[in-house]
């Protein structure tokens, strides 16, 4: 390890990358495009084999509206492995302590089981949607539809520019590829299948990202405890409490890493929690995921994979940001002798040092690969989701109603490319004024939360009014910022990036964008409430062969036959009867209930009260139980779209390839294409599983 750790740094104590540039590019351009190349043909042999025909708009947006549950849940759990939770995860773990890691996790599941709610509502109310857009401009007409579409165009924009910052840094750092290189060719891949493929290119691709990343995370849980320096849970206890002794966290109880009793914290989980309900709620591609599952697989899908997605910030954060405060003393280390500057850490770089510390070169090479995939794949369900929004609700709302098949298509292409474009333009700005992974996850929250309440009081309550829903969350953003900046100047004299920066402003600003929109909302409602008829969102037909032919044919891509073709999916159906879409939105309810009770009261609270300091019996525990959760997320990722309808639908794949007259009868345009598909082959379960 000697010649690798003397590589690592220069004479001024700087880390020098452990890999080449040549590795960066092959990575982040070549994989990419194979990626992409991959994608292509899959969806060309889904197409001949199933029907399934992303020319039509239904399939590119929705996917048929036919994924099932294990698909939902794999997507689900891709959906939040953001490259800030990765990496973000792990700098709090070092600011924080346990504390850290474990309020990132409680702030992304409560939120991901809560949307279960929102999605089986959207189902039952509106069934035919492509956005959330379009069931706020359906409501309130087109001037809350272009305040709601400019915060959710906000929300995708800062969303892309946090993933990009943290991904372009680690990717620089471990490789020396130029930053902004990396911030302009990590989209390239991207858009090419998203381009291709649409929303069932993001699902395949979920997949298959999620499943590298989650196997590489299980052997860095495994691995940081092989290594002679650290060797067991127990020996690593010694270390970071070692490690505490010598740099105290401030307002941790005893200064200790080890305690959940940790003040900043606290303000971290409850600022974390904030902004990711804005990041849901106000994420267009979380509606489209909603809206593409089956109707029984929304609440499975959404609630299991919000607590399997628990486990990835909290084992990889606590073990990872352990392994760097306990051996960021010892020659291993790639900063040593001197500690990680605060723009390493704010930077994402601690998982990165920790895995080169455990895994030389290798865990380099393991946390490049892992950057690219959870960058790729979060980015392409934020194009699609961009891309929706300037094809239904901007060019076929407001430049060509009667838009065909064919034009919403190539809107959605412009879009795909457009938006990739933009939003690596945006991280370089931001790049270039000095901002970077640390003051984006801090601040989203401002930006992201005003839209929660009033989108999520839009599909459950009747009584809002327009006035509401437009003005609160505009007022809402208006008092988020202004408490945020305030905030800043009073806490450390100026409105800087630095000063912006820090967690007490963000707290405050993050609490106040998004809870004051229920009081301005509330407020507004009761000058004038409305009576909203929930049947009236199904007076408007969505489907978009609707505008080529009559509602009352038989063609299924005309009408959505989830909605209307009862004898044709008699096998599905049973799903979308109101009574049991009600049972699943009670279901609903109570999980997102559950989940926040659990990771939000009944386990952290009395931790955080009693002042405990782990023990090192309770602190092995800890990590054992984390990393046993780790690795069932990862069978529940990998394996249960494959046994619940991936087996069967590789098996009709496989039919149609041999099967010249089975294929030329799917591949008929006068047999109408998928989403029929579930009803004409009995016994497949769906056909947008793997």
């Amino acid at each position: 390890m000697t010649m690798i750790e003397n590589s690592r740094r220069d004479g001024n104590g700087s880390v020098q990358p452990p890999l080449s540039q040549a590795v960066g590019y092959v990575v982040v351009v070549v994989i990419g495009l194979v990626i992409a190349f991959v994608m292509m043909i899959i969806t060309k042999v889904l197409k001949k084999t199933t029907g399934e025909d992303n020319k039509k708009t239904e399939m590119f947006m929705t996917a048929n509206r036919t994924v099932q549950t294990g698909l939902t849940a794999s997507a689900v759990i891709s959906s939040w492995l953001w490259t800030t939770a990765i990496l973000g995860s792990s700098f709090v773990g070092y600011d924080y302590g346990v504390a850290g890691p474990f309020w990132f996790a409680a702030g992304c599941s409560p939120m991901i089981v809560f949307f279960a709610l929102l999605g089986i509502s959207c189902k039952r109310k509106i069934p035919e949607a492509h956005t959330s857009l379009e069931v706020v401009r359906i409501r309130y007409g087109r001037t809350a539809h272009a305040v709601f579409m400019t915060l959710c165009l906000v929300n995708n924009i800062f969303a892309c520019a946090n993933m990009l910052l943290g991904a372009a840094a680690v990717i620089s750092a471990v490789t020396g590829m130029h930053v902004i290189a990396a911030t302009f060719l990590l989209p390239v891949g991207v858009t090419v299948y998203t381009f291709v493929g649409g929303i069932k290119a993001t699902f395949l691709t979920d997949y298959f990202h999620t499943a590298i990343i989650l196997i590489i995370v299980c052997y860095f849980s495994i691995k940081a405890f092989t290594i002679d320096e650290v060797g067991s849970i127990g020996r690593l206890y010694d270390l970071v409490q070692a490690a505490a002794q010598r740099h105290p966290v401030s307002g941790n109880q005893d200064g200790a890493y080890l305690t959940m009793t940790s003040k900043r914290a606290m303000l971290f989980g409850i600022l974390h929690i904030c902004s990711n309900f804005g990041l849901v709620i106000m994420d267009t591609s979380y509606f489209i995921k909603a809206f593409s599952a089956a109707p029984s697989s929304v609440v499975p899908g959404y609630t299991i994979g919000g607590v399997a997605y628990f486990a990835i910030p909290w084992a990889l954060g606590t073990i990872m940001s352990s392994v760097a405060v306990g051996l960021e003393n010892t020659p291993l280390f790639p900063t040593y002798p001197r500690r990680m500057t605060s723009s390493e850490v704010t930077g994402g770089l601690v998982l990165p040092y920790a895995a080169i510390t455990i895994a030389g070169k290798g865990g380099a090479a393991a946390i490049l690969l892992i950057t690219f995939m959870a960058v790729t794949s979060t980015l392409s369900a934020q194009v699609i989701a961009v891309s929706s929004i300037l094809s239904f609700d901007i060019y076929r709302e407001y430049f060509n109603k009667n838009a065909s098949d064919r034009d919403i298509i190539r809107a959605s292409h412009f879009g795909v490319i457009f938006f990739a474009a933009f939003s690596a333009g945006f991280s370089t700005m931001l790049h270039y004024v000095g901002i970077d992974l640390g003051w984006t996850l801090y601040m989203l929250g401002v930006v992201t939360c005003p839209g929660i309440f009033p989108m999520a009081f839009t599909i459950l309550w009747r009584r809002q009014n327009t006035a509401a829903a437009i003005l609160s969350p505009v007022l809402g953003m208006a008092t988020g910022i202004g408490v945020w900046l305030g905030t800043a100047q009073h806490f450390y004299g100026s409105v800087s990036v630095a000063a912006t920066g820090q967690i007490l402003p963000c707290v405050y600003g993050t609490v106040a964008s998004a809870f004051s929109p229920i009081l301005y909302s509330v407020i507004i409602t009761l000058l004038r409430p409305q009576n909203y008829d929930w049947n009236d969102f199904k007076k408007e037909k969505l489907a978009l062969e609707k505008l080529d032919s009559d509602l009352t044919t038989v063609h299924t891509h005309g009408k959505n036959p989830r909605h209307d073709s009862n004898v044709e999916d008699g096998e599905h159906e049973g799903s979308l009867d109101p009574k049991e879409l009600k049972r699943w939105g009670r279901i609903a309810a109570f999980w997102s209930i559950a989940t926040f009770l659990g990771h939000w009261v009944i386990w952290p609270l009395p931790m955080y009260g009693s002042k405990y300091v782990f023990g090192k019996a309770f602190f092995s525990a800890w990590v054992v139980v984390a990393i046993i959760w780790l690795w069932l997320t990862m069978l529940v990722a990998i394996f249960y779209p494959i046994v619940d309808g991936g087996i069967q639908q590789t098996l009709q794949v496989y039919r149609g390839l041999r099967s010249d007259g089975h294929r030329n009868k799917v591949a008929n345009p006068q047999t109408p294409p998928s989403p029929s598909i579930v009803g004409s082959t009995k016994g497949v379960k769906g056909t947008d599983e793997i």
